[in-house]
């Protein structure tokens, strides 16, 4: 098994990064992304329904200027209350 703990991800940016969120059925996807990421350019493509139809994943597709800004977008992802999850 290879161990990558002590790799770091090397990118070029500014480069186009997908984040896939999950969040629940009744969530408006649209509306909850603009609240995080306001007018920056992105895409929003559904992705799966769980097998209960409670949640729903999205795939949302933008560009990333650098590092911090990658990781600063998952945080804000992360602690919106509709966003149940982030992957």
């Amino acid at each position: 098994m290879i161990d990558l703990n002590d790799k770091k991800l090397e990118l070029d940016y500014p480069c186009s990064w997908e984040y896939k969120l999950v969040v629940l059925e009744t969530t408006n996807i649209k509306k909850t992304v603009k609240e995080v990421i306001f007018e920056r350019e992105h895409k929003v493509k559904e992705s799966k329904v769980s097998s209960k139809g409670k949640f729903k994943s999205y795939t949302l597709e933008m560009l990333v200027h650098n590092e911090d800004d990658r990781k600063e977008i998952f945080k804000l992802l992360g602690e919106h209350s509709d966003i149940k999850m982030i992957i």
